[in-house]
């Protein structure tokens, strides 16, 4: 079965068993050579999801920190705290990562 969700969406892959969602397929965000390394600034505190919109045009794209940065943050929304150094991949290796 198709997925209901956009492949923007951290849930794309996990499967659809009689209409509900069944346990969580992690979509992995692997690191790429044209990855940057950033730091994370007082107007994103707690809010991955403007990052995203910033970055991507999509505030959709929260996720994404998270699964390339699974090492630092624990918490997609509450470890996004000015002065933590994350990975970011560039917009073009995403959508050739996540297929959009």
């Amino acid at each position: 079965m198709p997925s209901k969700y956009q492949n923007t969406s951290p849930w794309f892959i996990t499967p659809v068993v009689n209409d509900y969602l069944d346990v969580m397929s992690i979509r992995p965000v692997s690191s790429q050579p044209d990855d940057f390394l950033y730091t994370i600034q007082p107007q994103y505190t707690f809010r991955p999801d403007l990052l995203a919109f910033d970055l991507y045009g999509d505030p959709n794209l929260w996720w994404v920190f998270t699964q390339r940065n699974m090492d630092v943050l624990e918490d997609p929304i509450f470890d996004f705290i000015p002065g933590t150094k994350i990975y970011i991949p560039k917009n073009s290796g995403l959508k050739t990562v996540l297929g959009i």
